[in-house]
C-alpha cells in the first residue's frame, strides 16, 4: 500500500488567484481516484473545492476555470445552476440547498499557495 503524504503540496503563486478571476485547477486523488478541483480568491483569501456540484457530482465550470456568476459573487454550476458561496461551499440557490461543496484546506506563504492532503485527498505522483 502505497504512504500517504500529508506534506503541503504547491498549488501556484498567488498572483495566479486574482480576486474573482479565473481559477487554477489541479487533479487531486479522492480514495485513490483522480478527480477535478479548483483554486479561487474571494474576499482575498485563497480557497480550493473539488470542480464537482453538491447536486449532482458534475463538472461545474462553464468554460475551463470559469466558476463565478454574473456578478461574480457566487460560484454557480454551469450544470444545475446551483450558486455557493465562496467563503464556506454551501449551496445558497437552485437544486441543493443547504448542501457543501468539498473543500480542500489552502494556505498562502511568501507568494506561494500550497493545498493540503488528507487521507481522503492525495496528491498525484
Amino acid at each position: 500500500m502505497p504512504e500517504l503524504s500529508l506534506a503541503p503540496q504547491h498549488l501556484c503563486e498567488s498572483a495566479a488567484l486574482q480576486e474573482c478571476g479565473d481559477a487554477v485547477t489541479f487533479e487531486v486523488l479522492e480514495w485513490g481516484r483522480s478527480v477535478p478541483a479548483f483554486a479561487v480568491r474571494y474576499d482575498q483569501v485563497a480557497l480550493a473545492y473539488l470542480n464537482r456540484c453538491a447536486h449532482v457530482p458534475a463538472e461545474m465550470d462553464w468554460q475551463p476555470g470559469k466558476f463565478w456568476d454574473m456578478d461574480k459573487r457566487f460560484i454557480i454550476c454551469s450544470v444545475h445552476g446551483a450558486l455557493y458561496d465562496p467563503p464556506n461551499g454551501q449551496c445558497v440557490s437552485g437544486p441543493c440547498p443547504g448542501a457543501r461543496l468539498e473543500a480542500i484546506k489552502l494556505s498562502e506563504e511568501a507568494g506561494q499557495v500550497y493545498w493540503y492532503p488528507t487521507e481522503r485527498f492525495q496528491p498525484l505522483f
